[in-house]
């Protein structure tokens, strides 16, 4: 049903302090910029950070993973080590590392296979919801599926255009949390049938059109579904 995930949008204090931090210390470039935004380029993905003026905002302590190529992460520990407080963990054969953002959301780099240079894409966003088997049925009628749940019965994986990570309230990897009222734009080729999957769920429906629906899951984040 969704077919890519076209933005992540991070809710920023000062865009300068996020320019610097997101085009400087890593490396990405500047898609465009406005009087509340400014957008970088991960990949095909859009990276938005937004200043909180209107609705929707940006999501607040975010945990979301951009994708790096597996023979640079090297050199991304050496380069990012020097100035920041890195925490690293293995999954199978790729490895992570995270660090934190001027405004406090957990930024991972792990190892995925693309082509890069730098940083080539966003492979995983959590979100904190209230009650886990809600959204994971919310979710998985959008077409995600479930791919691991935490020993606690915490936490559910859903892979789809991106892997979204559904946490109850809990501190993760490297301290993070999950992100609250998040916003994140999909592409599909049908947007009217999100309402027609979840429309009876959905706390709001912000607007639709033929071509566009944007709606707020029972927790509060932000879906945007454009063709």
């Amino acid at each position: 049903m969704l077919t890519r995930l076209a933005w992540l949008a991070l809710e920023v204090k000062y865009l300068e302090q996020a320019r610097e931090f997101y085009a400087e210390t890593l490396g990405m470039d500047v898609r465009s910029r406005r009087e509340r935004e400014i957008v970088f380029a991960a990949g095909e993905t859009d990276l938005v950070c937004r200043r909180p003026e209107s609705y929707p905002r940006g999501g607040l302590h975010t945990h979301y993973a951009f994708s790096i190529p597996y023979d640079e992460y090297d050199d991304w520990w050496d380069r990012l080590g020097e100035t920041a407080d890195l925490t690293e963990h293995q999954f199978g054969s790729a490895t992570s590392l995270y660090l934190y953002d001027p405004d406090g959301n957990c930024v991972e780099l792990g190892q995925q296979r693309v082509a890069g240079p730098g940083i080539d894409g966003i492979f995983e966003v959590v979100l904190e919801v209230e009650d886990l088997d809600r959204s994971e049925q919310f979710y998985a009628d959008l077409g995600f599926e479930t791919a691991d749940v935490g020993d606690d019965r915490r936490r559910v994986r859903m892979n789809g255009p991106v892997a979204l990570e559904l946490w109850e309230p809990h501190l993760g990897l490297a301290d993070a949390r999950g992100g609250v009222h998040v916003d994140l734009g999909f592409e599909a080729d049908d947007p009217a049938r999100v309402l027609e999957a979840v429309g009876d769920r959905v706390r709001s429906v912000d607007a639709e059109t033929d071509d566009r629906v944007v709606v707020r899951d029972p927790d509060g984040h932000v879906l945007t579904v454009h063709s």
